[in-house]
């Protein structure tokens, strides 16, 4: 019998203590991914925070595989960190869309495609993700996709993806905690705003079975019915 009364009191899940535990206990990152953390965290410094932590770079890999995955969709791709890891979990005949604005940023990336192996499996977009997304034949041939962009942009990511997707299809969508704010009342900047929307938006949609974790930024999983 498990006595609660002599329990140390929990830690957040977000301690860094925590954190290292949760990474020691992940499929480690290999060379090339630890490189190219190292790198964007040196060369891009203020915006390293958007990088794809260790856990949920493993956590794309494993949710590509589990699905079988062919066709892939990133939408936010940044220094390729988590490009690599949806697109080694891709058969040789896979491809994985990714949706950039940046050329200096997928500049890196490219790089460490190559190095990883998987360059002939990614199809780089570099302009307006929407643009993209629409452009795209609306038959429903996407098997997982993930969105870790600009927080407007998410509903619409979501809907032209969710459209194009095949049922039994996977989205997964970062920063859905946004930093603890969407709990915050007092929180109303766009941003804010925008991710409290598109919470509720997969939360009430009737087309697919969701679930969100309190991963890193926070995580939803979205299963097409």
């Amino acid at each position: 019998m498990v006595h609660f009364d002599v329990i140390a009191p929990a830690l957040n899940i977000n301690d860094p203590a925590i954190q290292d535990y949760v990474l020691a206990h992940c499929t480690p990152a290999d060379d090339v991914l630890r490189d190219l953390a190292d790198e964007t965290e040196r060369e891009f410094a203020k915006y390293a925070v958007m990088r794809l932590t260790e856990d949920e770079g493993a956590l794309l890999t494993i949710l590509t595989r589990l699905v079988g995955a062919k066709q892939a969709v990133e939408v936010g791709t940044f220094t390729g960190y988590s490009a690599i890891c949806i697109a080694r979990a891709l058969p040789p005949d896979g491809k994985l869309l990714a949706c950039d604005i940046s050329e200096e940023w997928t500049d890196v990336a490219r790089r460490y495609w190559e190095r990883a192996g998987v360059a002939d499996r990614i199809d780089l977009r570099l302009g307006p993700a929407v643009d993209t997304l629409k452009a795209l034949p609306r038959e429903e041939t996407i098997d997982i996709a993930f969105i870790d962009a600009d927080k407007s942009g998410y509903a619409t990511y979501y809907e032209e993806i969710l459209t194009r997707m095949r049922p039994g299809g996977v989205i997964v969508l970062d920063n859905v905690l946004w930093f603890g704010r969407v709990v915050d009342p007092a929180c109303q900047d766009p941003d804010d705003v925008a991710v409290r929307e598109i919470n509720d938006l997969v939360a009430a949609d009737p087309r697919v079975e969701s679930v969100m974790l309190p991963l890193r930024d926070g995580v939803t999983i979205a299963r097409k019915k």
